[in-house]
């Protein structure tokens, strides 16, 4: 087990330490608290997100609305909290 200490800025913002993200290979986490514990999980892909709302664009949407709900759907998976 890896465990760590790091300062919440003002932001509310947190580094995580390489040797951590090292272990996740992954640039996304999402966070689920707990009574008073936070964990925080790696996403690994979500390619498979994006590819579903890419088969249902509609004209005029934007790639990044189109990124926001599959990153969106993704954590809801990996949480397993399936969307409506």
């Amino acid at each position: 087990m890896t465990t760590a200490a790091v300062k919440i800025t003002r932001k509310g913002q947190v580094t995580i330490p390489k040797e951590i993200r090292e272990k996740l290979k992954t640039n996304t986490v999402y966070f689920e608290v707990v009574d008073d514990t936070v964990i925080v999980k790696a996403v690994k892909d979500v390619a498979g997100s994006l590819s579903e709302y890419a088969k249902n664009v509609k004209a005029g949407t934007s790639m990044r609305k189109l990124k926001e709900k599959a990153w969106e759907e993704a954590v809801r998976e990996k949480a397993g909290k399936k969307s409506s």
